[in-house]
C-alpha cells in the first residue's frame, strides 16, 4: 500500500524515536544524543547510537528511522508499523484510495504554486519595484549572501501583481487561494492577494519544503508581520522558522571538541537571520504565536534543553511565564528548557549589531535553567507582599510544580520554588544561617544586644513549635502563613517543607499518628530526626491538646516577633469586633493568640514549659 509521503513525515515528527526505542532498549545520554546496546546483535559495549530522527548500530551496521526499527524489532511489514505508530500518535492512516490518490497530487500542486511565487518575489527584490525592500534589509546589516541564502523576496504593491505573473504558468486563483497566497470571501472564493507591498519571508518545514510565506510591511502599515493562513501544508502550531537550517547545524557533523551550536528560540524572522548570519546557526522562532506544546515537541527532537530568549520588559516576562506554563507539563528528566531574557530594550538583532558575536555568545552562554528562573518568572516585581498575597503567591508555587507530570521532578521543583520562597520574603533583617544549624539573626523585640538572647533557647522553642505541629497536623493550614516567616536551621526546614506540601496538596493526615505513618511510608521520616533529644523523645511533658498547643504555639512564635505579634494580634481584635461574622471558630482561633500575647505581656511561660 502506498501511503503519501506528507503523512509519514508527519508521523515521524509526531514520533520521538527515542521513546519508541527507549521502551525497548536501555539508553544513555551521549552529549546531544543517545546510545545503547544493539537489541539486533549481541553486545556487551555500546554501539547502538540514537539520533533525533534516526539510529545506527556502528557494531552490525543496522540502521534507519522510528519505522523500520517497529519493522525489524516487532517483525512486522511496513503498513502494520505505521498502523501502531499512527495509533499511538492518535492519527489516522489514509486509505489508498483514488480519492487519496488525488489529494497527494493536490498537495503538490499547492507546494509548485508557492515556489512560482518565491520565484517571482526573489527575483523583484532586485528590480527597481523591490529596490524599497533591499534598502530596508541591507540597512538591517544583512548581506546579500544572507538575503539569497534564505530567499527574501519583494511582494510588489501593487495589487494583482502576482496574480498575472503566474497565470502564464496555468496557475489560478483558486490554486493560490488554497496555498495561503490570496484572501477568499465567505464563500470561499479569492477576493485579493495576501502579501503586497512586504518583504516576503519563505517558511519551510522541517525537511527545508516551501510551506507558506511571511510578510514585513515598510513604513507604519499594521499589521507590521503578516503570515500566511492555515492550508493542507501549513500548521503555525507544528512549524519554527528556521528550524530546517537550525537542526541541519545542530546535527552536523563536526570535529572532536567542538561543540555543536545551541538551539535557540526568538520571536521573529529578522532575529533567526540576523543570528545565523552571525554564526548563531541553531535559532528558530514562533510564527506569530506564543510557543506551542507540539513546537516544544519538535525543540525536544532537536535539542535536549533549548534556549527560551525573551525581551526583559514586561510583556517578555508574561510571555515567558506563558511558555514555561506550556513546557512544565512536559517536562522529563532527559529534557528541560533554558531562559534567557534580553536587556530592556533590546533583541537579538539590535544586540548582534551593536555589541558584536562575543557578547551575545556570552550572553546565551549565561542562559539559566528553567528551575532557577521558574520562581523570578513568577514572582514579577512583588517586593512586600502582604500576608494574603504571600499565601497566594505559595499556593501559586505549588499549583505550578504540580504541572509536571514525572513526580520525583516535580517534587524537586516544588522544593526549589519553596526554598525560593522562604530565602526571599523572611521578615526583614534576619541574616544567613550559621553552619551549625543555628540562626545568627536578633528576634524582632528582643533587646538587640547578642549577649542577651540565648540562641539555644530560639532553636528550643523552634523545636517545639515543630512538633507541635507534628502532634497535631490540623493546625498546619492555620499557622502555614507565621510558619512560611520562621528562620528555620537548616536541618529543621525540610519538615516544614513537608508539611507545607501536604498542605497545600490537601493530603495532611489529621493526627499525628498517622502523620507519622505517611513519613515513614514516603521515606521523610528524616525530617523528624533532628527534632527528637537525644533520648530519642519529642515532647517532653507527653502529649499537649490541641486547645493548650494552639495557644502554646503561639507564643512561642510571640517570644520570637513580639512586636510584630502584638501589633497583628490587636489589629485582628479591632477588625474581628467591627466586621461582627459571629465565626466562632475565628474567634476561638483568635482566642488562643490573645492568651498568647497575654502570657508575653506578663513575662512569658514558665521555664517548665519551655
Amino acid at each position: 500500500m502506498a501511503i503519501d509521503s506528507n503523512f509519514l513525515d508527519e508521523l515521524r515528527a509526531r514520533t520521538p524515536i527515542t521513546s519508541v526505542i527507549g521502551r525497548r532498549v536501555k539508553l544513555a545520554r551521549s552529549g546531544r544524543n543517545w546510545k545503547g546496546c544493539c537489541p539486533f546483535h549481541g553486545e556487551k559495549t555500546p554501539s547502538f547510537y540514537v539520533y533525533d530522527d534516526h539510529f545506527h548500530c556502528f557494531g552490525c551496521g543496522v540502521h534507519g528511522d522510528v519505522i523500520s526499527f517497529v519493522m525489524q524489532m516487532e517483525g512486522k511489514n511496513f503498513p502494520e508499523a505505521v498502523e501502531e505508530l499512527s495509533s499511538a500518535a492518535g492519527m489516522e492512516v489514509p486509505k489508498d484510495t483514488r480519492v487519496m490518490r488525488e489529494q497527494v497530487a493536490h498537495v503538490r500542486s499547492l507546494e509548485d504554486v508557492l515556489e512560482a511565487a518565491q520565484a517571482v518575489w526573489s527575483a523583484a527584490l532586485y528590480k527597481p519595484e523591490g529596490r524599497a525592500g533591499l534598502d530596508y534589509l541591507l540597512g538591517r546589516g544583512l548581506t546579500r549572501e544572507t538575503i539569497a541564502a534564505f530567499g527574501l523576496g519583494w511582494a510588489s504593491a501593487g495589487r494583482g501583481q502576482l496574480v498575472e505573473a503566474l497565470a502564464p504558468q496555468g496557475i489560478t486563483p483558486e490554486q493560490m487561494a488554497q496555498a495561503g497566497l490570496m484572501r477568499v470571501d465567505e464563500d470561499g472564493q479569492p477576493k485579493g492577494e495576501l502579501f503586497w507591498g512586504r518583504v516576503t519571508f519563505p517558511i519551510r518545514d522541517r525537511k527545508g519544503r516551501l510551506v507558506s510565506f511571511g510578510g514585513r510591511i515598510l513604513g507604519d502599515g499594521q499589521p507590521k508581520y503578516l503570515n500566511g493562513p492555515e492550508t493542507q501544508l501549513f500548521s503555525k502550531r507544528r512549524l519554527l522558522f528556521g528550524l530546517d537550517r537550525a537542526r541541519a547545524a545542530v546535527r552536523a557533523p563536526r570535529p572532536k571538541g567542538v561543540v555543536a551550536p545551541d538551539l535557540i528560540v526568538v520571536e521573529g524572522y529578522m532575529d533567526v537571520i540576523a543570528l545565523h548570519q552571525a554564526g548563531f546557526t541553531g535559532a528558530v522562532a514562533p510564527l506569530g504565536t506564543a510557543l506551542t506544546p507540539e513546537q516544544l515537541e519538535v525543540l525536544w527532537q532537536v535539542d535536549r534543553a533549548p534556549i527560551l530568549c525573551f525581551d526583559g520588559d514586561g510583556a517578555g516576562r508574561r510571555a515567558a511565564v506563558k511558555a514555561a506554563e506550556t513546557g512544565l507539563p512536559l517536562l522529563a528528566p532527559d529534557h528541560t528548557l533554558r531562559i534567557c531574557l534580553l536587556p530592556d530594550g533590546e533583541d537579538p538583532d539590535s544586540l548582534v549589531r551593536q555589541r558584536g558575536a562575543a557578547f551575545v555568545a556570552e550572553f546565551f552562554a549565561g542562559a539559566s535553567p528553567l528551575s532557577s528562573v521558574l520562581f523570578d518568572l513568577l514572582v514579577g516585581g512583588v517586593t512586600s507582599p502582604g500576608p494574603e498575597e504571600r499565601a497566594a503567591l505559595r499556593r501559586r508555587l505549588a499549583e505550578v510544580a504540580a504541572l509536571i507530570p514525572d513526580k520525583a521532578l516535580a517534587s524537586e521543583y516544588r522544593a526549589t520554588l519553596f526554598d525560593r520562597f522562604f530565602a526571599t520574603f523572611r521578615q526583614q533583617g534576619r541574616g544567613k544561617q550559621h553552619k551549625g544549624g543555628r540562626p545568627n539573626f536578633v528576634p524582632p523585640g528582643a533587646v538587640q544586644d547578642s549577649h542577651t538572647v540565648d540562641m539555644d533557647q530560639v532553636r528550643e522553642q523552634q523545636r517545639l513549635m515543630l512538633l507541635l505541629l507534628v502532634e497535631h497536623p490540623q493546625l498546619v493550614a492555620e499557622m502555614e502563613e507565621a510558619l512560611c516567616r520562621l528562620d528555620l536551621p537548616v536541618d529543621f526546614a525540610p519538615l516544614r517543607g513537608v508539611l507545607l506540601d501536604l498542605s497545600a496538596d490537601g493530603r495532611l493526615p489529621q493526627t499525628g499518628d498517622d502523620l507519622q505513618v505517611w513519613l515513614k511510608e514516603h521515606g521523610q521520616e528524616a525530617t523528624l530526626a533532628p527534632l527528637m533529644r537525644v533520648d530519642g523523645t519529642g515532647l517532653s511533658h507527653g502529649d499537649v491538646e490541641i486547645v493548650a498547643a494552639r495557644t502554646r504555639w503561639w507564643h512561642f512564635y510571640g517570644l520570637l516577633y513580639r512586636d510584630q505579634f502584638i501589633r497583628e494580634v490587636t489589629d485582628d481584635v479591632a477588625r474581628f469586633f467591627s466586621e461582627k461574622t459571629g465565626d466562632t471558630s475565628q474567634w476561638q482561633r483568635l482566642q488562643a493568640r490573645l492568651e498568647a500575647m497575654e502570657r508575653l505581656r506578663r513575662g512569658g511561660l514558665d521555664d517548665a514549659d519551655i
